[in-house]
This record gives C-alpha cells, structure tokens and sequence, in this order.
C-alpha cells in the first residue's frame, strides 16, 4: 500500500472538521513540519502532501527515491523548485479552481466594504463613537453600480468575480497577457490603461518572477486617488512597502488585502491600522466547503496518480 504523508496537516485541517482518512493509501498527517525534519518524515513516502509550504531545491533534491509525486494543495505552487523535481523526476500536481466561488466572494466583499467605508465604521463602534448614528453619516458611503473594475487575469476567479460585479452593473475592463476581442459587456485592454481608468483594481493572477511587484510606485501613482486595490491572489504581486506608502498619502483611496506579501502579517505591520485598508488573513480558500472540496481533489490526484492517469499535473 503507497505511503502518503502530508507534512503540513493543520493549515488546511485547523478546526478538525475535516475528513483526512478519504485519501488513499496509508497516511501519515503531521499538523506542521520543520525544515529540519522534512527529510525524515518524508521517508518511504511515494507521495507528499503539502499546502503553501517552502520546499526549496536544496530540500527536494534530497528526497528519497520513494518519492514519486508530490501535491500542492492549491493552485499557487511557486514554493517548489520546478527545477529540483524536475531534475529528480518527481511529478508535481496542483488543486485548480477547488476555491474559485469563494474566493471571488471575497473580493467582492472587500469591494463592497470598501466602498461603504465599513472598516471605518467599525472602529467607530468599537470605540462607542455613534456619530453614525445620531448625527449624519460620518463615512464616505459611495456606489459601485456605474463603476468601473479592472480585473488583471482572466482566469476562473476573475472571471466569476465579473459575473458577480456585472450583476452589480459595474463596467468591466480586463488585462491579460493573451490579445483577446471584447465580449459579453467585457474590454480587453492594457495593463497600463486599466490600472488609469479603473475605480477598483482586482488583482487575479498567479505570482511568477514575471508578476513578483508588478504593482509597483510607477503603477500606483497611475491609479484615480478614488480608486480602489483588491488583492485576493498572492502578496508578492503588490510592493507593500510602496503600497503602504501610498495609502498613508492618499495616493488611492484603500486596498482590500486578503493576501499580504509575508503569512502571517507581522504585528506591527502599518496595514493593521490605517483606516483605508481591509486586511483578512488569507481567508478566500479557508470556507469548510471549499476545504472539503479541497481534500477531494487531492484524493482524485493522488487516486489518477497511482492508476497511472495523473491529472492536474503542472511538472
């Protein structure tokens, strides 16, 4: 019976509801591993698990000659050396679209909350400021139907965040790196002409060394000071020092972040305190059935692999 171990358990399984036991084989969970230790669990494992865990070349160019594949429970899996699997033959699978409906909710979350001044709002409360209340609407409280947003990627997140913010009747401009004709009520145009014409920016995209700060001081100071960055892909598309920068100048009006460019954000990060930036801590994959949807596509993975069908093979 193949061994599967998974080495980092507790990020996808934090409150217990989920069911590990579906998978195949004989599994072996470790809530968290060390780096000092990945070697040593990984032994006599034909498949490893992992959830935006660094596996650095130097680590998996070490690996057992066991190891046949290993699964990136997610669809970002720029934490593995494709050149060390590569070099050692090792098949590396990822989990598309398993969180694109909730995901895309959570962009339009912060879009919707941005717009109504909500963290804003919320703090006043916290504080038991009820000028809200009892005097006249304190916040900016702004439509988002007539908008226009700028989704760069075209993916299936971007593209079920478009179909929400359609419904909303916002006006759609898109940027891809593949030339495409306008259709359905979408414009494709450029990178640089809907960071300029955007009133929210919706970041969709995977983070490759082509797209690491692609969203830097140039991009920014492009961007209508009432606009708004929504980032729900990757950290290190945005350069947060720039960001933060720009958000303490007023230079754009917030910035909804579900994904920082350092995970956890570090406790004195200016991002928990200024009054125009939503941060959640990565919570667009993070719903129970997205997570159990998760699992099973791990399971089909992991199945595909060892009937000698592999699918959702990236490497």
């Amino acid at each position: 019976m193949p061994k599967i171990v998974i080495l980092n358990g507790a990020v996808v399984n934090y409150d217990n509801q989920i069911n590990r036991q579906m998978l195949p084989g004989d599994i072996v969970v470790y809530d968290t591993t060390p780096e000092d230790k990945i070697l040593d669990w990984v032994t006599g494992a034909t498949v490893v698990v992992t959830k935006e865990m660094p596996m650095p070349g130097d680590i998996l160019r070490q690996f057992p000659t066991s190891v046949k594949m290993v699964c990136e429970a997610g669809t970002g899996y720029n934490n593995y050396d494709a050149e060390a699997l590569q070099e050692k033959g090792i098949m590396l699978t990822n989990i598309p679209a398993y969180s694109t409906q909730r995901v895309a909710q959570t962009a339009i979350m912060l879009m919707l909350n941005l717009a109504s001044t909500m963290q804003e709002q919320i703090r006043m409360l916290a504080t038991g400021n009820h000028d809200n209340f009892d005097k006249h609407l304190m916040v900016n409280h702004v439509e988002l139907n007539g908008k226009t947003l700028g989704v760069v990627g075209f993916g299936h997140i971007g593209q079920a965040i478009i179909k929400v913010a359609q419904a909303m009747q916002m006006k759609i401009l898109v940027a891809t790196r593949t030339p495409r004709d306008d259709r359905d009520g979408i414009h494709f145009t450029t990178q640089a002409e809907l960071f300029a014409t955007s009133d929210v920016v919706s970041l969709n995209l995977p983070l490759t060394e082509a797209t690491h700060h692609m969203v830097n001081e140039r991009l920014l100071k492009t961007m209508k000071p009432t606009a708004f960055l929504i980032n729900t892909a990757r950290g290190g598309l945005i350069d947060q020092d720039v960001l933060i920068t720009a958000l303490q100048q007023h230079e754009i009006a917030g910035a909804g972040l579900d994904v920082q460019e350092v995970e956890p954000l570090p406790d004195d990060s200016p991002l928990f305190q200024l009054p125009n930036v939503i941060v959640t801590p990565h919570i667009g994959w993070r719903g129970l059935e997205t997570r159990q949807r998760l699992l099973q596509i791990i399971n089909d993975n992991v199945t595909a692999f060892l009937d000698g069908k592999p699918i959702n093979r990236v490497i």
